[in-house]
Protein backbone atom coordinates (compact mmCIF):
# COMPACT_ATOMS: atom_id res chain seq x y z
CA UNK A 1 0.00 0.00 0.00
CA UNK A 2 1.29 3.46 -0.86
CA UNK A 3 0.29 6.72 0.77
CA UNK A 4 0.42 10.12 -0.88
CA UNK A 5 -0.49 13.36 0.85
CA UNK A 6 -1.89 16.33 -1.04
CA UNK A 7 0.80 19.06 -1.18
CA UNK A 8 -1.54 21.64 0.28
CA UNK A 9 -0.19 24.64 2.18
CA UNK A 10 -2.79 25.58 4.80
CA UNK A 11 -3.91 29.18 5.09
CA UNK A 12 -4.27 28.95 8.87
CA UNK A 13 -1.77 27.99 11.56
CA UNK A 14 -2.02 24.25 10.98
CA UNK A 15 0.86 22.69 9.09
CA UNK A 16 -0.87 19.49 8.03
CA UNK A 17 -2.26 19.11 4.48
CA UNK A 18 -5.99 19.70 4.11
CA UNK A 19 -6.51 16.36 2.39
CA UNK A 20 -4.79 13.01 2.68
CA UNK A 21 -4.65 10.63 -0.27
CA UNK A 22 -4.12 6.92 0.27
CA UNK A 23 -3.78 4.59 -2.74
CA UNK A 24 -4.29 0.89 -2.11
CA UNK A 25 -4.51 -1.57 -5.00
CA UNK A 26 -6.94 0.41 -7.14
CA UNK A 27 -8.90 1.99 -4.28
CA UNK A 28 -8.03 5.63 -3.53
CA UNK A 29 -9.18 7.18 -0.27
CA UNK A 30 -9.35 10.95 0.05
CA UNK A 31 -9.55 11.81 3.73
CA UNK A 32 -10.44 15.24 5.05
CA UNK A 33 -7.71 16.38 7.41
CA UNK A 34 -9.09 19.35 9.32
CA UNK A 35 -10.82 17.76 12.33
CA UNK A 36 -10.44 20.97 14.35
CA UNK A 37 -12.55 22.75 11.72
CA UNK A 38 -15.01 19.85 11.43
CA UNK A 39 -13.50 19.21 7.98
CA UNK A 40 -15.31 22.26 6.62
CA UNK A 41 -15.20 23.08 2.92
CA UNK A 42 -12.97 26.12 3.19
CA UNK A 43 -11.39 27.66 0.11
CA UNK A 44 -8.27 25.58 0.65
CA UNK A 45 -10.22 22.36 1.25
CA UNK A 46 -12.23 22.88 -1.94
CA UNK A 47 -9.02 23.55 -3.87
CA UNK A 48 -7.39 20.41 -2.48
CA UNK A 49 -10.42 18.30 -3.37
CA UNK A 50 -10.62 19.73 -6.88
CA UNK A 51 -6.95 19.03 -7.55
CA UNK A 52 -7.26 15.40 -6.47
CA UNK A 53 -10.50 14.81 -8.37
CA UNK A 54 -8.96 16.26 -11.54
CA UNK A 55 -5.90 14.05 -11.14
CA UNK A 56 -7.94 10.92 -10.42
CA UNK A 57 -10.24 11.47 -13.43
CA UNK A 58 -7.36 10.71 -15.78
CA UNK A 59 -5.73 8.00 -13.68
CA UNK A 60 -6.91 4.60 -14.84
CA UNK A 61 -5.00 2.89 -12.03
CA UNK A 62 -7.69 4.28 -9.71
CA UNK A 63 -10.77 2.10 -9.94
CA UNK A 64 -12.77 3.31 -6.92
CA UNK A 65 -12.68 6.47 -4.81
CA UNK A 66 -13.63 6.71 -1.12
CA UNK A 67 -14.28 10.07 0.54
CA UNK A 68 -13.78 9.92 4.31
CA UNK A 69 -13.72 12.17 7.37
CA UNK A 70 -13.19 11.24 10.99
CA UNK A 71 -15.23 10.22 14.03
CA UNK A 72 -16.11 13.82 14.84
CA UNK A 73 -17.19 14.96 11.39
CA UNK A 74 -17.31 13.70 7.84
CA UNK A 75 -17.77 17.30 6.71
CA UNK A 76 -19.63 20.17 8.39
CA UNK A 77 -20.26 22.12 5.20
CA UNK A 78 -18.85 25.51 4.32
CA UNK A 79 -16.55 27.45 6.64
CA UNK A 80 -19.02 30.01 8.01
CA UNK A 81 -16.31 32.07 9.68
CA UNK A 82 -14.50 32.45 6.37
CA UNK A 83 -17.76 33.33 4.61
CA UNK A 84 -18.66 35.95 7.22
CA UNK A 85 -15.17 37.47 7.12
CA UNK A 86 -15.44 37.90 3.34
CA UNK A 87 -18.87 39.52 3.42
CA UNK A 88 -19.14 40.47 -0.26
CA UNK A 89 -21.58 39.23 -2.87
CA UNK A 90 -18.85 38.57 -5.44
CA UNK A 91 -16.95 36.43 -2.94
CA UNK A 92 -20.05 34.38 -2.07
CA UNK A 93 -20.88 33.79 -5.75
CA UNK A 94 -17.36 32.60 -6.54
CA UNK A 95 -17.34 30.35 -3.47
CA UNK A 96 -20.56 28.59 -4.45
CA UNK A 97 -19.45 28.32 -8.08
CA UNK A 98 -16.24 26.68 -6.86
CA UNK A 99 -18.18 24.25 -4.68
CA UNK A 100 -20.58 23.44 -7.51
CA UNK A 101 -17.64 22.65 -9.80
CA UNK A 102 -16.27 20.24 -7.19
CA UNK A 103 -19.65 18.52 -6.71
CA UNK A 104 -20.09 18.10 -10.47
CA UNK A 105 -16.56 16.68 -10.67
CA UNK A 106 -17.65 13.92 -8.27
CA UNK A 107 -20.61 13.11 -10.53
CA UNK A 108 -18.50 13.22 -13.68
CA UNK A 109 -15.62 11.19 -12.30
CA UNK A 110 -15.34 7.95 -14.32
CA UNK A 111 -14.76 5.96 -11.14
CA UNK A 112 -17.50 5.16 -8.59
CA UNK A 113 -17.28 7.35 -5.47
CA UNK A 114 -18.24 6.04 -2.03
CA UNK A 115 -18.86 8.32 0.95
CA UNK A 116 -17.57 6.78 4.19
CA UNK A 117 -19.49 8.77 6.81
CA UNK A 118 -18.29 8.81 10.39
CA UNK A 119 -19.55 11.73 12.49
CA UNK A 120 -21.52 14.74 11.28
CA UNK A 121 -22.43 15.47 7.66
CA UNK A 122 -24.15 18.85 7.61
CA UNK A 123 -25.14 21.41 4.96
CA UNK A 124 -22.64 21.12 2.06
CA UNK A 125 -21.22 18.05 3.81
CA UNK A 126 -24.63 16.42 3.52
CA UNK A 127 -24.73 17.64 -0.09
CA UNK A 128 -21.46 15.83 -0.72
CA UNK A 129 -22.86 12.60 0.72
CA UNK A 130 -25.92 12.92 -1.53
CA UNK A 131 -23.68 13.61 -4.53
CA UNK A 132 -21.51 10.51 -4.09
CA UNK A 133 -22.61 7.43 -6.02
CA UNK A 134 -22.84 5.32 -2.85
CA UNK A 135 -22.66 6.04 0.87
CA UNK A 136 -22.17 3.93 3.98
CA UNK A 137 -22.34 5.44 7.46
CA UNK A 138 -21.52 4.35 10.96
CA UNK A 139 -24.53 4.23 13.27
CA UNK A 140 -23.31 7.25 15.25
CA UNK A 141 -23.27 9.48 12.13
CA UNK A 142 -25.82 12.26 11.84
CA UNK A 143 -27.04 14.27 8.89
CA UNK A 144 -28.66 17.69 8.45
CA UNK A 145 -29.15 20.53 6.00
CA UNK A 146 -29.00 22.91 8.92
CA UNK A 147 -28.34 26.26 7.26
CA UNK A 148 -31.91 27.36 7.92
CA UNK A 149 -31.07 27.45 11.62
CA UNK A 150 -28.71 30.38 11.01
CA UNK A 151 -30.96 32.04 8.44
CA UNK A 152 -29.26 30.53 5.40
CA UNK A 153 -31.46 28.15 3.41
CA UNK A 154 -29.41 25.23 2.04
CA UNK A 155 -30.30 25.84 -1.61
CA UNK A 156 -27.21 24.23 -3.15
CA UNK A 157 -27.33 21.19 -0.82
CA UNK A 158 -30.99 20.99 -1.83
CA UNK A 159 -29.98 20.26 -5.44
CA UNK A 160 -28.24 17.01 -4.46
CA UNK A 161 -30.52 16.10 -1.54
CA UNK A 162 -33.61 16.81 -3.65
CA UNK A 163 -32.39 14.37 -6.28
CA UNK A 164 -31.43 11.67 -3.78
CA UNK A 165 -34.61 11.76 -1.67
CA UNK A 166 -38.36 11.87 -2.23
CA UNK A 167 -39.50 15.50 -2.26
CA UNK A 168 -41.26 15.49 1.11
CA UNK A 169 -38.23 14.02 2.89
CA UNK A 170 -35.92 16.52 1.20
CA UNK A 171 -38.10 19.49 2.12
CA UNK A 172 -38.42 18.24 5.70
CA UNK A 173 -34.62 18.31 6.02
CA UNK A 174 -34.27 21.66 4.25
CA UNK A 175 -37.10 23.48 6.04
CA UNK A 176 -36.48 22.24 9.58
CA UNK A 177 -32.71 21.86 9.65
CA UNK A 178 -33.22 18.95 12.04
CA UNK A 179 -30.62 16.23 12.40
CA UNK A 180 -31.47 12.70 11.35
CA UNK A 181 -29.78 9.48 12.42
CA UNK A 182 -27.82 7.18 10.15
CA UNK A 183 -30.62 4.62 10.38
CA UNK A 184 -33.17 7.22 9.28
CA UNK A 185 -30.87 8.40 6.49
CA UNK A 186 -30.73 4.83 5.19
CA UNK A 187 -34.52 4.48 5.39
CA UNK A 188 -34.96 7.69 3.39
CA UNK A 189 -32.36 6.74 0.78
CA UNK A 190 -29.76 9.40 1.57
CA UNK A 191 -27.24 6.61 2.24
CA UNK A 192 -27.12 2.95 1.26
CA UNK A 193 -26.70 1.53 4.74
CA UNK A 194 -25.94 2.28 8.37
CA UNK A 195 -23.60 -0.16 10.09
CA UNK A 196 -22.08 -0.45 13.57
CA UNK A 197 -19.20 2.01 13.87
CA UNK A 198 -16.77 -0.82 14.48
CA UNK A 199 -17.72 -2.37 11.12
CA UNK A 200 -17.65 0.80 9.01
CA UNK A 201 -14.15 0.35 7.58
CA UNK A 202 -14.75 -3.30 6.75
CA UNK A 203 -18.08 -2.58 5.04
CA UNK A 204 -16.64 0.26 2.95
CA UNK A 205 -13.62 -1.84 2.00
CA UNK A 206 -15.81 -4.79 0.97
CA UNK A 207 -17.93 -2.56 -1.24
CA UNK A 208 -14.90 -0.79 -2.74
CA UNK A 209 -13.19 -4.11 -3.53
CA UNK A 210 -16.36 -5.45 -5.12
CA UNK A 211 -16.51 -2.46 -7.46
CA UNK A 212 -12.77 -2.57 -8.14
CA UNK A 213 -13.23 -6.09 -9.49
CA UNK A 214 -15.77 -4.98 -12.10
CA UNK A 215 -14.99 -3.74 -15.60
CA UNK A 216 -13.74 -0.16 -15.15
CA UNK A 217 -14.89 0.70 -18.66
CA UNK A 218 -18.42 -0.57 -18.07
CA UNK A 219 -18.66 1.25 -14.73
CA UNK A 220 -17.52 4.54 -16.26
CA UNK A 221 -19.83 4.20 -19.26
CA UNK A 222 -22.77 3.25 -17.05
CA UNK A 223 -22.20 5.97 -14.47
CA UNK A 224 -22.16 8.66 -17.14
CA UNK A 225 -25.28 7.30 -18.84
CA UNK A 226 -27.15 6.97 -15.55
CA UNK A 227 -26.72 10.60 -14.54
CA UNK A 228 -27.36 11.89 -18.06
CA UNK A 229 -30.64 10.01 -18.45
CA UNK A 230 -31.95 11.28 -15.11
CA UNK A 231 -32.20 14.76 -16.62
CA UNK A 232 -34.21 13.56 -19.66
CA UNK A 233 -37.78 12.67 -20.47
CA UNK A 234 -38.43 8.94 -20.53
CA UNK A 235 -38.31 8.53 -24.32
CA UNK A 236 -34.99 10.31 -24.63
CA UNK A 237 -33.71 8.45 -21.58
CA UNK A 238 -34.45 5.09 -23.18
CA UNK A 239 -32.88 6.22 -26.47
CA UNK A 240 -29.69 7.22 -24.67
CA UNK A 241 -29.62 4.08 -22.51
CA UNK A 242 -30.22 1.78 -25.47
CA UNK A 243 -27.44 3.38 -27.49
CA UNK A 244 -25.05 3.15 -24.56
CA UNK A 245 -25.89 -0.51 -23.93
CA UNK A 246 -25.28 -1.30 -27.59
CA UNK A 247 -21.92 0.49 -27.41
CA UNK A 248 -21.09 -1.31 -24.17
CA UNK A 249 -21.99 -4.65 -25.74
CA UNK A 250 -19.41 -4.15 -28.48
CA UNK A 251 -16.61 -3.47 -25.96
CA UNK A 252 -13.92 -6.07 -25.34
CA UNK A 253 -14.79 -6.30 -21.62
CA UNK A 254 -18.40 -7.23 -22.38
CA UNK A 255 -17.23 -9.93 -24.80
CA UNK A 256 -14.81 -11.26 -22.20
CA UNK A 257 -17.39 -11.11 -19.41
CA UNK A 258 -20.01 -13.01 -21.37
CA UNK A 259 -17.49 -15.61 -22.52
CA UNK A 260 -16.26 -16.05 -18.94
CA UNK A 261 -19.86 -16.48 -17.73
CA UNK A 262 -20.58 -19.18 -20.31
CA UNK A 263 -17.26 -20.88 -19.62
CA UNK A 264 -17.80 -20.70 -15.85
CA UNK A 265 -14.58 -18.82 -15.09
CA UNK A 266 -13.58 -15.43 -13.72
CA UNK A 267 -13.32 -12.67 -16.34
CA UNK A 268 -10.03 -10.97 -17.08
CA UNK A 269 -10.82 -7.29 -17.65
CA UNK A 270 -8.80 -5.14 -20.00
CA UNK A 271 -6.50 -2.86 -18.01
CA UNK A 272 -5.53 -0.47 -20.80
CA UNK A 273 -6.61 3.18 -20.74
CA UNK A 274 -9.78 3.77 -22.76
CA UNK A 275 -11.94 6.83 -23.02
CA UNK A 276 -15.69 6.21 -22.69
CA UNK A 277 -16.26 9.14 -25.07
CA UNK A 278 -14.69 7.16 -27.94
Amino acid sequence: MSSTETPEKPSDTQDAPFLLRIDDDGVTTLKFNRPGEMNALSESMLAALQRELDAIAGDRSVRVVVLAGDSRAFCAGHNLKQMRTNYRLDYQKILFETCTKMMLSVLRLPQPVIARVDGLATAAGCQLVATCDLAIAGQSARFATSGINVGLFCSTPGVAVGRALPRKHAMDMLLTGDFISAERAAEMGLINSAVPDSQLDAEVDTLARKLANKSAYALALGKTAFYNQLEMGISNAYALAGAEMARNMMDRDAAEGIDAFMEKRDPEWDQSSRDTDD
